[in-house]
């Protein structure tokens, strides 16, 4: 495993991070137990940054997460959460005002069983008034920060211009990270444009979703995913190449996703043991670079295709 340093805040961690937002589906005792086992695994085998957010599952992922960090060494890893999204009885709730944030953030230690949080982290602030987020949310973390509730603040969003805007209209190391997802994978490499301009700012890169919510996948996409069809297509291609290769093409996505050394860690997420370990292996692998050419070329006309957050 690569350890990586997120920006200046000393925190160096593992090039694969786990996120924890598969531990919201988990419903059944027996399943609650396998993603606990999962938690488990993927620190056992070096991962020391583990992300969630009382947004996943509504609750049910910090909850669970909380039942296996019990288990675990306090120094054996990082913890990020997040604050502003929100959710009950299967209903989406956005609420960035300082009083929210605040109490979310003592919330979620107690779900989580810690006493302090690594890295907090606006969450999505797309959904926010990005005025409220510079002048109001940002400002409530700071100054948990200070009290030393929470360790490093950060900011996440699908779109990365607004993970900069944020940036530029803060004083100098408020945000110490940003967490942007699918833009740092085989079909959408944008949060390269980007990094340049964190690092100017002392920022630290979190990126997630190696697999672009299932496009880079032998399954295929979910239903439910909100890229236009003919990114769908043209990554079903890629993966139906991959196969004839006998590589299959969530290998390359998630070696091609760690292998930014400017990008400090790439989170997934699973609640199935043996798929954490699978992950672990390939991200330990050399890269067939000739394939990701490959494959870029096959996704073609549809490489960096966008879609609205969710």
């Amino acid at each position: 495993m690569t350890y990586n340093e997120i920006g200046k805040t000393g925190m160096r961690v593992s090039n694969l991070g786990f996120g924890a937002s598969s531990l919201g589906g988990v419903f059944h005792d027996i399943r609650e137990a396998e993603g606990i086992k999962a938690v488990h695994t993927a620190v056992d085998n070096g991962i020391n940054f583990i992300d969630v957010s009382p947004y996943y599952g509504h609750y049910k992922a910090e909850t669970v997460l909380g039942k296996a960090l019990k288990e675990i060494p306090r120094d054996k890893y990082y913890l990020s959460t997040k604050v502003g999204r929100y959710g009950k009885d299967g209903v989406n709730t956005w609420d960035y005002s300082a009083k929210r944030v605040t109490d979310s953030v003592y919330e979620s230690m107690e779900r989580l069983n810690i006493d302090h949080i690594d890295l907090i982290n606006v969450h999505d602030v797309e959904f926010a008034d990005l005025n409220q987020v510079v002048n109001e949310t940002l400002p409530a973390l700071v100054a948990l920060r200070e009290k030393g509730v929470v360790s490093h603040v950060g900011i996440t969003d699908l779109q990365p211009e607004n993970l900069k805007w944020v940036i530029e209209h803060v004083p100098a190391g408020t945000v110490e990270s940003v967490l942007n997802f699918c833009h740092y994978s085989l079909n959408d490499e944008m949060l390269s444009d980007y990094l340049d301009f964190f690092e100017e700012n002392n920022v630290g890169v979190v990126n997630a979703s190696p697999f672009s919510m299932g496009l880079l996948s032998q399954r295929g996409a979910p239903d439910w995913h909100p890229a236009p069809q003919a990114l769908k297509d043209a990554c079903k291609r890629a993966a139906e190449y991959c196969n004839t290769k006998n590589y299959p093409i969530e290998k390359l996505a998630i070696q091609y996703s760690t292998s930014n050394p400017r990008i400090a860690t790439t989170l997934f997420s699973s609640a199935n043991p043996a798929n954490v370990l699978k992950n672990i292996g390939y991200v330990n692998e050399p890269m067939d670079e000739e394939l990701v050419k490959d494959v870029q070329k096959i996704i073609g006309d549809q490489m960096r295709v966008r879609w609205a957050n969710t």
